[in-house]
């Protein structure tokens, strides 16, 4: 690992991969936090619960689509949902820098209680800070989720034949962030959004959900791998699956960006029996966050990590971001 904390070490990736393992998992391992899934599985007397922490640095703090009040939400809420849970519960701690406008703080306040309210979820404590610093924001967020007992959904849980679905388009979150930050003109606005009429779709219709991750920092490539090494398997993805915004890819192609490794606020994959993938892409398309839903992959046999099929019919191999992506995204 670097000698120096720099800022690819927050980028998701293969150096935020190396930091969790080798200084923060080296201190704090237990049998809970080495599952590294988005929200930890707590056995308590009432039930199972997942819990999630998350810190939000987005830069700007007011983006197309949201700010960081509303993505403060989204950030755990979706977590928790990942691990099949029904958020309950969140906290919300806000570091305030000296300058900060009031009336751009009312905005990011109001925004948040919002979309806790459209969650479903009750903010029921929290801290103000104030530094110093040039007029931003940060903001903490907890949640507290209750898992149902027919649930168990988990990393590890992925197994050959399964579907791989992808619930949208990849890198509108991205690309909107890094348009506002380069002053560049165009439609690009964030997918930055709570995934709980997805889940409770799927979890409505029983269908048996494996395994869920949202895609956020290190793009939907991260992620992938990441699945493919907890559950033991490999997995096979084609190119020509893969959601896009057609504005966003000309951004990309423009900038020489690769979707597969951009960040997104309101995407998820889901990984669900090969029997079953039609059926649980109808239903996912037919909720507003997933109406650009797609089948993309499935789980094999072979461990042999990410393999992507190209529109010519070769493959490459898909591996973890590596190297800084963009800062303060989320």
């Amino acid at each position: 690992m670097d000698k120096k904390i720099t800022m690819a070490h927050g980028s998701g990736g293969k150096s935020s991969a190396e930091l969790m393992k080798q200084i923060f998992g080296k201190y704090f391992h237990n049998e809970i936090l080495d599952r590294l899934e988005d929200a930890a599985v707590l056995d308590l007397k009432g039930g199972r619960f997942a819990y999630s922490t998350d810190s939000f640095v987005v830069n700007p703090i007011e983006f197309k689509g949201g700010n960081i009040g509303k993505l403060s939400v989204c950030g755990t809420v979706n977590d928790l949902l990942m691990m099949g849970a029904e958020p309950l519960y969140l906290s919300s701690g806000f570091i305030l820098e000296e300058g900060l406008d009031t009336a751009v703080l009312d905005r990011i306040a109001k925004a948040l209680s919002e979309e806790a309210e459209k969650a479903g979820v009750q903010v029921v404590t929290g801290d103000t800070k104030v530094i110093e610093g040039r007029g931003g924001l940060m903001i903490n967020t907890s949640g507290i989720g209750y898992i149902l007992p027919e649930r168990d959904v988990r990393a590890a849980n992925c197994r050959p034949g399964d579907a791989i679905l992808l619930s949208g388009t990849l890198g509108d979150h991205h690309a909107c962030i890094l348009s506002a930050r380069m002053g560049i003109e165009n439609s690009i606005v964030s997918d930055c959004g709570v995934l709980k009429e997805i889940t409770d779709a799927l979890f409505g219709a029983e269908i048996p959900v494996h395994t869920m991750r949202d895609v956020t920092r290190g793009g939907l490539g991260t992620v992938l791998n990441e699945l493919a090494e907890s559950a033991d398997v490999g997995i096979r993805i084609k190119e020509t699956s893969l959601p896009v915004n057609p504005e966003v890819r000309g951004f990309c192609d423009i900038l020489g960006l690769d979707p597969l490794y951009m960040g997104n606020e309101g995407k998820m994959v889901a990984v669900v029996p090969g029997e079953r993938a039609e059926e649980a892409l109808a239903l996912m398309r037919g909720t507003e966050m997933g109406k650009n839903a797609a089948v993309i992959g499935f789980c094999t046999s072979d461990s042999r990590g990410v393999i992507l099929e190209t529109p010519l019919g070769g493959t490459r191999v898909v591996d973890m971001l590596y190297g800084e992506g963009l800062p303060r995204i989320c």
